[in-house]
């Protein structure tokens, strides 16, 4: 089951309930360095999607000063971002009423924050010093990948490779703790869902080898948050959503399945409806998504035992604009021998709407009238209900 990662991340909560940790009224100010910008944005991060949604904008002034505000009813991250740049600037909590966030851009490439001091808010930094802690100790782990890489392209024995593989353990191990750690001294909801949040999509997402924080102990941060921060509309959605993938309700099941129309890796479009006349797993996925390439051996295993049985799957990704070789290398790799398409839409793709879905891996199955007669079947379950309708 996945948990979380849509989720901002938080534990804690042993701290006082008696102020809201929020300012109703919330006002970021500054100045930026050594970048030509003309716009600021100020981007709220929901917590249920962590998709960044600009909500005040600015023109930077000539001496790189800007001021921007929003109106807020409780404790919410925030970024800060500039024009249309790639990466934001940072992130920030509105604990106080205004923040000076002063930020220095490398000469060399303007895409990068070279440094940021942030001034006012005590919980802004503490997630300052967080995400520093936690990307220096990253580093490492980057670098043993490193090694790791340049052992495989001399194709050396394994016996080199075991003090790597035991030094990322052990590295593993520390940003865990560190994480946890940072969760326990946190006494600010949105600090403590973000702490959480980030480290269990880097464990998730990235491949580093991380382990993810368990299902069990996630939900009961959730539930200790609810309590602690009772009026919090964003940790009560949080809980909700939690609820809801624990008991995932039958949302298509019973429905036709509306046409899926994207191009395969060599720009073919191809059409759900064409499969019209077999039964049909429609699989979605993506090459970032580590719990879906965990899931992809189950359904490898499943295709190849049924696919002389009038069966065969579609497989939908959501990768993200501009990684089609991260997408096609994942095919490859995970030798996925069925039909794949993908408008490398992320998000945004249109399917997501199409099928309401809420997270990835998921999948629905399609009866040979295109009638949907399953969804979200995992490990054992998808070949047990394939057993069942393929006789």
């Amino acid at each position: 089951m996945r948990i979380v990662f849509l989720l901002f991340g938080t534990l804690s909560i042993m701290g006082s309930c008696k102020n809201n940790q929020a300012s109703k009224h919330f006002r970021v100010k500054g100045k930026i360095t050594n970048n030509t910008a003309r716009m600021i944005y100020l981007e709220e991060i929901p917590m249920t999607t962590m998709r960044a949604v600009a909500i005040d904008s600015v023109q930077i002034g000539k001496d790189g000063s800007y001021a921007l505000k929003t109106a807020a009813s409780e404790a919410r991250v925030y970024n800060l971002r500039l024009d249309q740049s790639t990466y934001p600037i940072a992130a920030i909590i509105n604990d106080v009423p205004e923040i000076t966030l002063d930020a220095t851009f490398s000469k060399e490439n303007n895409q990068f924050v070279e440094g940021y001091e942030v001034k006012g808010s005590a919980v802004s930094q503490q997630l300052k010093e967080f995400m520093t802690g936690f990307n220096t100790r990253l580093q490492s782990v980057f670098s043993i990948a490193r090694q790791a890489d340049s052992l495989g392209k001399i194709n050396a024995p394994d016996s080199l490779y075991a003090p790597l593989n035991k030094a990322n353990a052990a590295l593993g191990e520390e940003l865990k703790s560190f994480a946890g750690g940072a969760i326990q001294n946190s006494k600010n909801p949105a600090l403590t869902m973000l702490i959480l949040g980030y480290y269990q999509s880097t464990a998730n997402n990235q491949g580093f080898g991380l382990q993810p924080i368990a299902n069990d102990e996630v939900s009961k941060i959730v539930n200790d948050l609810a309590l602690a921060f009772p009026a919090h509309k964003g940790i009560a959605d949080i809980k909700a959503l939690l609820e809801k993938q624990s008991n995932p309700p039958a949302k298509m099941t019973g429905q036709t399945a509306p046409e899926i129309s994207l191009p395969d890796p060599g720009g073919k479009e191809i059409k759900l409806s064409s499969f019209r006349g077999k039964y049909v797993l429609v699989d979605f996925w993506a090459s970032w998504c580590k719990p879906c390439r965990m899931e992809n051996p189950n359904v490898v295993k499943a295709y190849n035992r049924f696919r002389d049985k009038n069966f065969t799957i579609l497989g939908v990704s959501l990768d993200r604009p501009g990684q089609k070789e991260q997408w096609t290398n994942a095919i490859m790799q995970d030798k996925l021998a069925w039909t794949q398409v993908s408008d490398l839409q992320f998000w945004s793709s249109p399917v997501v709407q199409l099928y309401g879905i809420e997270g990835i891996p998921y999948n629905v199955l399609i009866d040979p009238q295109g009638k949907i007669i399953a969804e979200s079947l995992r490990g054992p379950d998808l070949e047990a209900k394939l057993a069942e309708v393929l006789q």
